[in-house]
């Protein structure tokens, strides 16, 4: 284990409040108790298949080696035979209320230093770059649907207790396509989100339709926006 990465881990070990049950109760509470329109997430929860983890400075290096570290054993130790599904949630409890803007400028900050960290290709199955339709993010050779949460945002789905980065393997949207269930999925969570806002998050578009870089931060985004994430670095 590199210097650095034994001074993270006892860093992370100071968190302040950093007790795994208590961030979980404190999601679980955010996810199955405030009419929260996933319900993929409400099944991760209720199955206990959420794996949450603690860092210091959203954005910085520091959290980018130990965080990647901790989403490669997570790759390895996924199940892609089973039909269970799992999220790596990356909670930033010691983080301020930012605004939206400060929160993606942040997100993209961290995205950025874990590929310039990452030693694997970039999935195949996707595109690299953030202008595409089939554009994903790629860590440990895996395409990522990146979900970024923090109580200054907009949307009531992403108003979460702290910041934090919801990781979702690309590969469980396949299964569901591939079990027949994703459409089903797709339009209940919709419906749910106007019932929670009045409104769907209108920078929801389904894979292939439009990149989903759009989507990440949660913040509502015009057609002149540029991803801050440069591919091919």
């Amino acid at each position: 284990m590199s210097v650095l990465l034994e001074k993270v881990e006892r860093g992370r070990a100071n968190l302040k409040g950093f007790n795994p049950a208590r961030l979980k109760s404190d999601f679980k509470n955010f996810i199955l108790n405030k009419d929260h329109p996933c319900i993929m997430a409400k099944t991760v929860i209720s199955m206990d298949q959420l794996e949450i983890m603690a860092y210091h400075d959203l954005g910085s290096a520091e959290t980018a080696e130990i965080l990647l570290k901790d989403l490669e054993t997570y790759v390895k130790n996924y199940d892609f035979e089973s039909n269970d599904f799992r999220t790596f949630l990356a909670v930033f409890p010691e983080s301020i209320k930012y605004s939206e803007i400060e929160f993606e400028k942040l997100l993209w900050k961290q995205l950025e230093k874990l590929h310039k960290k990452d030693s694997k290709e970039w999935d195949h199955a996707v595109s690299s770059d953030p202008e595409n339709d089939n554009f994903s993010f790629s860590i440990a050779g895996k395409a990522f649907y990146i979900v970024g949460m923090h109580p200054g945002s907009s949307r009531k789905a992403r108003q979460s207790p702290y910041p934090a980065i919801a990781f979702n393997l690309h590969w469980q949207f396949e299964k569901l396509r591939e079990m027949g269930s994703f459409e089903m999925v797709r339009d209940r969570i919709r419906e749910r989100d106007k019932a929670l806002q009045g409104s769907i998050n209108p920078m929801l578009e389904d894979f292939g339709s439009n990149s989903e870089a759009k989507q990440y931060s949660g913040r509502k985004v015009g057609n002149d926006w540029k991803c801050p994430f440069l591919s091919g670095n």
